[in-house]
């Protein structure tokens, strides 16, 4: 399977103005402060299912970091301890994931993040991944950072929740403790300053102390999970850097178009000097030379006649022929699908068309641009190379971007190798942020898939 897809992710379509709200940036604003509220407890509920997971996964995360660094640094002096490294940043990186998610559910949108590009697996490779300052980062956070603040965070959270849900019951299972046992209450003198049993004076102290708690504990929840919240925001994404890797990958996608549209008007260009335009000035010659035989060679000047005709047919075609890597007046009249019909109608190989794509649907010209371009480099690679008996065009719209699929029965083989009429078109997606998939085994079939966001 062949992809045009780079490592880094592409963002959301330009439709998408900017990132909403997170629920975690407006949670101080809209929360629920009253324990005696039903959503308070739901707040408190979301706190601790971000915390106590939390300090499973950091615990595992720091016992695996340790050992693995450990193991690596110790045996880097015979090279055997590069690998483990990488191995251990890259357990790092998994650790991240999951540490992302978790924030990802929490607060429902996080900034980006950005690796260096993965490497083949080399000497120069492993250094290189090395060098990227976000897996150490994810490292920090995995072995030290997350360990140490959930750790507290964790016995913090589970502490008060227990002195409160223990403190408010404490007039009940007071009384199965042994007859010997001393309370606070009474330690501290409060039975005597109360003028009540130290049974009774316990229920109180315990009762005052277990509400308060209550009162407390959605705070206390809520800046123990803000907290952490705001330092795996701050280890694990990577904002700046993935705007401006982002960039440059836009710019490389950029030239790559301006390059591919260059060496197709010079193509254009020079199949026009080589083709029409000879045939033309041939046309322009004969026609000029039976107009001097018209009166004392009729025959002469007929068959030269004869021959501009057929000059004419042969311009014609080859003028057609051209006109196939131009955007035809039908893609502009009628639309997309009508384009593809009529591309499906002169193929040399019956062609099948689906999908949820109507006539009365129009698309960003761009975006129609691009698809036609591609279907009709797919359907011409079927007709030259596949030996295909029939192919078969899928168009479908999704919410948000253009599904093509074009599938035939032929030899396979195909891919997006230099010389490959394929080429092009990875260049061609990359200007309109899309993407090309191209599965074909070598005895077949073969299954060209492109998608191409809406607002290209």
């Amino acid at each position: 399977m062949i992809t045009s897809e780079g490592a880094f992710p592409a963002p959301p379509s330009p439709e998408h103005s900017g990132p909403a709200p997170s629920r975690a940036e407006n949670d101080g604003a809209g929360r629920s402060w009253l324990i005696v509220r039903p959503a308070t407890w739901q707040q408190i509920g979301a706190d601790l299912a971000y915390i106590l997971p939390g300090f499973f996964v950091s615990l595992a995360s720091f016992t695996a970091l340790v050992t693995l660094f450990s193991l690596g640094i110790s045996t880097l002096v015979i090279w055997v301890g590069l690998p483990i490294l990488v191995a251990c940043l890259a357990a790092a990186r998994w650790f991240a994931d999951v540490n992302r998610a978790a924030l990802r559910r929490r607060a429902g949108h996080i900034p980006p993040v950005h690796y260096k590009d993965s490497h083949k697996h080399s000497i120069g490779g492993m250094f290189v991944k090395l060098a990227d300052p976000q897996l150490w980062k994810d490292f920090i956070h995995g072995m030290v950072v997350s360990f140490a603040y959930r750790t507290a965070s964790f016995c913090v959270a589970v502490s008060v929740l227990a002195a409160a849900l223990g403190g408010v019951t404490q007039w009940f299972w007071l009384r199965f403790l042994p007859p010997d046992n001393t309370p606070l209450a009474e330690l501290i003198g409060l039975d005597k300053w109360l003028g009540v049993s130290p049974a009774a004076a316990e229920g109180i102290f315990g009762m005052l102390y277990g509400v308060l708690l209550l009162a407390l504990l959605p705070f206390i929840t809520y800046l123990l999970a803000a907290a952490d919240a705001a330092m795996t925001r701050a280890l694990l994404t990577n904002e700046t850097g993935a705007l401006r890797a982002r960039s440059e990958e836009l710019a490389t996608r950029r030239a790559q178009v301006v390059s591919e549209e260059a060496s197709t008007l010079r193509k254009i260009e020079r199949d026009l000097h080589d083709g029409p335009q000879q045939r033309l000035i041939r046309l322009q010659m004969d026609v000029e030379a039976a107009q001097r035989r018209m009166s004392t060679d009729p025959d002469a000047a007929r068959a030269l006649m004869d021959g501009a005709l057929e000059q004419s047919r042969e311009a014609l075609s080859e003028l057609r022929s051209l006109s196939r890597g131009i955007a035809p007046p039908l893609l502009a009249d009628r639309g997309l699908l009508a384009s593809v019909e009529s591309l499906g109608s002169r193929s040399t190989v019956p062609v099948e068309i689906v999908g949820n794509l109507e006539s009365a649907t129009r698309l960003a010209e761009s975006t129609e641009n691009a698809a036609y371009f591609v279907i009709s480099e797919a359907l011409a690679n079927v007709s030259k190379h596949s030996g295909a008996g029939r192919a078969k065009i899928t168009l479908k719209v999704t919410g948000e971007e253009l599904l093509i699929e074009v599938l035939d029965d032929g030899c396979g083989g195909a891919h997006v190798g230099k010389g490959h009429g394929l080429a092009g078109l990875v260049d061609r997606l990359a200007g309109v942020d899309g993407s090309l998939e191209i599965v074909s085994p070598e005895a077949g079939p073969t299954a060209l898939r492109a998608s191409i966001p809406l607002g290209a």
